[in-house]
């Protein structure tokens, strides 16, 4: 056979996007219509007020000066994403020299809802020559903008401001670097991706390529740099890159930025500048820093700033220190203010630029800082101890706008130091949690009682204090205040199960009595009020006893469930207020040990439970020896489980824990030991078997799929007996069970008669008890993607040859030649067949394409010579179905009668 054209696994759509679009132009006879966009974006600001939803689109293109004809003065059709189309008027027009023009324009619309909308328009058509857009002078320009309305985005959005313009200039061999030097006036953080440049519909254009280079061609996406390293040709060109925003960790829209490279021959080289790194300031405070930027090439340089702390109200300023031909030295000078407080960092960009003859071209280098402007923290911070809570109280920061408060809280002071303002809020090293969150600047004392159960005797607990600013910037942290409870109130330290039963069990409660108290302020006489309620954390408490002599400290507690759950005990204090029993105040709750046994194969996992103010610090566990039905000691932890294996299944085992803990306090018994409730379990076995290690391999021209896996039985698990096979079609299809494997050796199975080849399986091993392996690891078959197509075929009716066929053994046997393999995996196609005029004669979506050589339409035959297709093939694969593209010739011969 002459010839065939081939899809397999690495066949590249963009062939079809390159020879389509020239195909048709040769074809077609295309119009060239006018030539002038060179780069341009659209911005979107909100005008409001709320609740309208009104928003000024400001569109900022640059054109060639030159081109008369395709002057705009209006731009007809923009539309608003949400079906409306507007015409926007030109505000302004200027000459930048260099033949280019910097055109604006404005157009105001309401929306009516939530929604997301792009904004965007197209205008024919690009400028002349861009080297990297084939025929770009037949190329519309086109840009859009991304506008998400949502009120849980929090504020209206809007759009970044870019403070350097879309078009930049670059020599060969030297690294060019652009930055957009955007600014987000909400304060939402941004990011940086390249996108390909788009034309007609917004769809990208055929034939597009990022520019060609010695190195790399890449944005920064955190500081959106621009870097071609290096240009290889001196010419124009266009790239495009997406800036997008974010807001609360979510993307709320993008703009696109179209710009336009002019690369040019040089001999300078550009300067190199130098800054600080990173940094933060308190609010309130002024940051100075010196940049340099030096000429290797001796020439003049100028230095300026761009970013976010030059655009907003009391902004920074660069101030020349030195200027000495080739060094110059700037000192960046931002006195910080409360409204300059906010999450996200500023980005302070420097641009340094050598000054070099008219005939040559200025070469640049950025360099830039993140600034984090810190609120600063509440001043004055206090702690004050009374009964089971601590009082802490500050005053506010100097910073009106703080709209609240967080209280952080450890036990025992941080030695080291917190970093501030870089180390803002509470750093996860000083060892501070989260313990509360006050509303409101005015709020400016809390009360620490552990949530309500109170703080516990004998333990420092420090304290830190942050401000909350608008958009949840947290300031530095104030200094850290500490302090501890008094021993004025009973300390509860046993909570010890003597007897488990559902009916009769017993607890015994302990405590140690107050031995700070001021008799003077809180008389006697005293009384005890003991309480008690199920659960861990005492929801509903039920006083059962009273003690009226500080020196009884001790009780049992009898009659009750101790064998389903736990039990929590408190004891209050309670003096004489003139003649009335008064509450002094309370223990911290405690609870009783709870065990839970969880059975497996041929082991228990035990894990258990206790609420207490003491620290646990060992646990042992206790298991029945069934001769002599003593419980002995079978393992020590300081967790709170423990694994108990090589046990029978279906026979009973019975365990109790015994924990030992301490208050780490003078006057209070140490250790501290209690027992839980004794609990028993049966191991049984429901684990299931591993799962068996799978490869799977397509043998495309038998149409079937081979499964291999490895016997558990040989390495992680003993009883398997048996194996199910599941397929699914697509990675997202669910599985289904097709098959089974009833001996444990037999490890090899084959699908087979498979029209489609792809697809994802799994293997699971059934066990003697009917346990099936879980989670079972799928493979995934995906290599099977074939559909030649001959380049020529011989209508003449002599039976050979007389249908254009794909390469397929049932539908074309005679084109079976070793290079043109059967298709596979194919689902369907989208063919068309066209004259050399570009005339469409014959389309169909038959996979199998059965062209007889007539002309669709009229019937009749076609004549010899060569035809043009395209055609669009659809592939089964395990993400779905893929669409590629593939165009070429078909040479149609008639043999003469």
């Amino acid at each position: 056979m002459p010839g065939s054209t081939t899809i397999g696994l690495k066949i590249s759509a963009c062939i079809l996007r390159v020879l389509i679009p020239v195909a048709f132009f040769m074809l077609s006879g295309f119009p060239a219509l006018a030539t002038h966009n060179r780069a341009g974006e659209i911005t979107m600001e909100f005008l409001g007020p709320l609740p309208a939803l009104k928003y000024r689109a400001t569109i900022i293109t640059y054109t060639k000066t030159s081109s008369f004809a395709a002057d705009r003065p209006s731009l007809d059709s923009v539309y608003w994403g949400d079906g409306a189309i507007d015409i926007f008027y030109r505000a302004q027009k200027i000459d930048l020299g260099n033949d280019i023009s910097k055109n604006i324009y404005y157009g105001e619309h309401t929306y009516s809802g939530n929604g997301v909308f792009i904004i965007h328009f197209e205008d024919p058509n690009r400028n002349e020559g861009v080297i990297n857009i084939p025929n770009s002078i037949d190329v519309p320009f086109y840009v859009e903008t991304e506008l998400i309305i949502n009120p849980y985005n929090g504020a209206p959005d809007n759009s970044p401001v870019l403070n350097y313009p879309p078009i930049d200039r670059g020599c060969v061999g030297r690294t060019f670097i652009h930055n957009p030097a955007a600014y987000d006036p909400d304060g939402d953080s941004l990011s940086y991706e390249l996108t390909v440049c788009r034309g007609a519909g917004g769809l990208p254009i055929p034939g597009y390529t990022f520019p060609a280079t010695s190195g790399t061609f890449s944005i920064n996406a955190v500081t959106g740099d621009l870097i071609w390293d290096t240009p290889l040709q001196a010419g124009e060109y266009n790239v495009a890159f997406h800036i997008y925003e974010w807001r609360k960790g979510h993307p709320i829209g993008y703009i696109t930025r179209d710009m336009q490279i002019l690369i040019g021959n040089c001999n300078n080289r550009p300067p190199e500048i130098f800054t600080v790194n990173d940094t933060c300031v308190i609010a309130g405070d002024t940051l100075r820093f010196n940049v340099t930027a030096i000429d290797p090439d001796q020439n003049n340089v100028v230095l300026s700033g761009y970013g976010g702390p030059f655009e907003i109200p009391d902004s920074a300023v660069l101030v020349p220190v030195q200027q000495n031909n080739d060094t110059v030295v700037s000192e960046f000078n931002w006195a910080t203010a409360c409204n300059h407080i906010r999450s996200q960092p500023y980005y302070a960009q420097f641009r340094a630029k050598d000054i070099v003859p008219q005939d040559s071209i200025s070469l640049v280098d950025l360099g830039g800082t993140f600034i984090r402007v810190i609120g600063p923290p509440p001043q004055n911070t206090a702690a004050v101890a009374n009964n089971n809570s601590i009082t802490v109280s500050w005053d506010p920061p100097y910073c009106a706008n703080a709209i609240g408060y967080r209280i952080y809280r450890r036990v025992g002071l941080y030695t080291g130091v917190i970093e501030c303002p870089c180390d803002n809020g509470a750093p996860s090293y000083s060892g501070y949690s989260l313990l509360d969150i006050i509303p409101g600047i005015s709020n400016t004392t809390y009360t620490d009682n552990n949530h309500g159960t109170g703080l516990v005797i004998g333990i420092e607990y420090c304290y830190i204090v942050t401000a909350v600013y608008p958009d949840s910037s947290e300031s530095c942290a104030s200094p850290q205040v500490c302090e501890s409870l008094k021993k004025d109130l009973p300390v509860i330290t046993n909570v010890d199960v003597l007897t488990t039963s559902q009916t009769s069990g017993q607890i015994y409660i302990a405590w140690s009595k107050p031995t700070e108290l001021d008799t003077i302020q809180f008389p006697g006489p005293y009384e005890y009020r003991i309480f008690h309620s199920t659960g861990f954390t005492g929801a509903g408490f039920v006083q059962f006893h009273t003690y009226f002599d500080l020196n009884d400290t001790l009780i049992m507690d009898s009659l009750m469930d101790t064998q389903t759950q736990p039990w929590s005990y408190r004891v209050d204090l309670y003096y004489n207020d003139s003649g009335t029993p008064a509450l002094k105040g309370s223990t911290t709750l405690a609870s009783s040990v709870f065990l839970s046994i969880s059975p497996t194969d041929n082991r228990l996992n035990l894990s258990w439970q206790e609420f207490v103010p003491w620290s646990n610090n060992r646990y042992d566990i206790f298991r029945q020896n069934p001769l002599t039905s003593l419980f002995d000691s079978i393992g020590t932890t300081t967790l709170s489980t423990f694994t108990d294996s090589g046990l029978a299944n279906g026979t009973s085992y019975c365990y109790f824990i015994r924990s030992s803990g301490s208050y780490f306090i003078p006057g209070v018994i140490d250790p501290i030991v209690n027992r839980s409730q004794i609990a028993c379990g049966t191991p049984l076995d429901n684990v299931p078997p591993c799962a068996p290690p799978l490869a799977v391999t397509s043998f495309c021209l038998d149409d079937l799929n081979k499964l291999v896996w490895s016997n558990p039985n040989h390495s992680c698990s003993d009883d398997v007996l048996k194996y199910y096979i599941y397929y699914a079609p697509e990675q997202s299809s669910a599985f289904e069970r097709i098959d089974s494997v009833l001996s444990p050796d037999d490890t090899v199975y084959y699908h087979r008669n498979l029209s489609n080849l792809s697809g994802c399986y799994k293997v699971t091993g059934v066990d003697s008890v009917g346990n099936e392996t879980v989670n079972a690891p799928a493979v995934c078959v995906d290599t099977c993607r074939l559909y030649v197509l001959p380049s020529v075929f011989t209508p003449d009716h002599d039976g050979k040859n007389d249908l254009f066929h794909p390469c397929d053994s049932t539908t074309a046997p005679e084109l079976q030649l070793t290079n043109c393999p059967p298709y596979k995996n194919v689902k369907q196609v989208e063919m068309k067949i066209y004259n050399r005029w570009g005339n469409l004669e014959f389309e169909t979506t038959d996979k199998n394409i059965n062209w007889d050589g007539k002309n669709k339409e009229s019937g009749k035959d076609c004549p010899e010579g060569v035809y043009f297709y395209t055609c669009r093939v659809y592939f089964y694969r395990i993400r779905g179905e893929e669409a590629v593209d593939l165009n070429g010739y078909i040479h149609l011969i008639r043999t003469p009668e």
